[in-house]
């Protein structure tokens, strides 16, 4: 897909939209195609709603700083809004598509019968699903090969990340041609096989429920929650991933300490048998040298510096980083106890 390539979206929902805010701001055009059959009157007023939803975010972009008002008048311009009928020519030339309908079977299989149909054969087609395996959905299309799964995180247009799901069947260049494609326009892909909850919905939701049981509890408030989460878990993993944060910790640390709220709070703490395993190779991380990556003793006092320096600028940049001398200040009359 080395040329400028045609994208054709089905389903102009907020994900369709959100996504053609994605590729029009990376300077590509999208054709935005509503599966939903409508009267000409109600067609056309949602397309006109669409057509302002559209605007209403390029707006904010502009307020934002992101875009130029120049910017968001050729960013419009990219974009066509198609009815169901309307739209077979735009899905006929399409290079790419991206199925993004409602989560329900039915709809999802009304709207991949029509990309077989209609769309050419040998181009990408993508499911933007949350809900649904790459290998359910692979059954109706036809060429199963060409198929994938493309979870954009929302707002999608701003979320850099895009979790690619495949099947045994996909092709390997399939998954190039849309890696390349998604990194074109700013994106960070990242490929998974067929696993419920991809990557990210998978770790988010284990860590929302616990947030949600430790209120629950009493543990701590949600504002006292939601600030530690801001400030700590969120700013570490903006730097380190999680599995990359384990060999830094040490996965004995992590064995040991999953041991001890196994036995206070539950078996859901348990660590899983890859931390013993690498605990009995004596893959423990960093300080090993190996762990779940492997490092050069000539190299990892770099890596670790450039870590660190990517944490201070983080926290440069949110206004986190402790002053030198702070505790030295006046105390503030509004920060007083007592």
């Amino acid at each position: 897909m080395g040329r400028v390539p045609h994208v054709a979206i089905v389903g102009a929902g907020r994900m369709g939209q959100g996504i053609a805010l994605a590729f029009i701001h990376g300077g590509l055009s999208v054709a935005l195609i509503d599966m939903k059959v409508r009267e000409p009157d109600d067609e056309r007023l949602y397309s006109e709603r669409v057509r302002l939803d559209l605007d209403r975010e390029l707006c904010a972009k502009i307020g934002l700083g992101r875009i130029t008002a120049e910017q968001a008048r050729e960013s419009a311009g990219r974009v066509s809004i198609f009815g169901r009928e309307d739209g077979l020519q735009a899905l006929s030339d399409a290079d790419v598509v991206f199925e993004s309908v409602p989560e329900v079977m039915t709809a999802k299989a009304a709207a991949l019968s029509l990309i077989s149909d209609v769309a050419r054969h040998d181009i990408p087609v993508a499911s933007t699903t949350s809900s649904f395996l790459v290998t359910e959905l692979a059954t109706l299309i036809e060429g199963p090969q060409r198929f994938l799964n493309a979870h954009w995180l929302n707002p999608a247009d701003l979320m850099p990340l895009v979790e690619i799901s495949r099947s045994e069947q996909t092709d390997d260049a399939v998954i190039d041609d849309v890696v390349g494609l998604l990194e074109r326009v700013g994106k960070v892909p990242v490929v998974c096989s067929a696993s419920a909850g991809y990557i990210v919905p998978r770790i988010q939701a284990l860590a929302m429920n616990e947030a949600a049981r430790m209120v629950e509890e009493g543990v701590a408030s949600a504002e006292d929650i939601d600030k530690a989460v801001r400030v700590g878990f969120g700013l570490r993993f903006a730097v380190l991933g999680l599995v990359e944060f384990i060999d830094w910790g040490g996965g004995d640390i992590l064995y040991y300490a999953s041991r001890y709220l196994a036995g206070m709070l539950g078996d859901r703490f348990e660590a899983p048998e890859v931390i013993a395993a690498n605990m009995a190779s004596s893959r423990n991380g960093l300080r090993d040298g190996q762990g779940f990556y492997t490092y050069d003793p000539d190299t990892v006092g770099d890596y670790k510096s450039l870590r660190m320096r990517e944490f201070s600028v983080l926290l440069d940049e949110v206004g986190l980083s402790p002053e030198y001398g702070a505790a030295l200040a006046p105390v503030p009359e509004k920060t007083r106890r007592g």
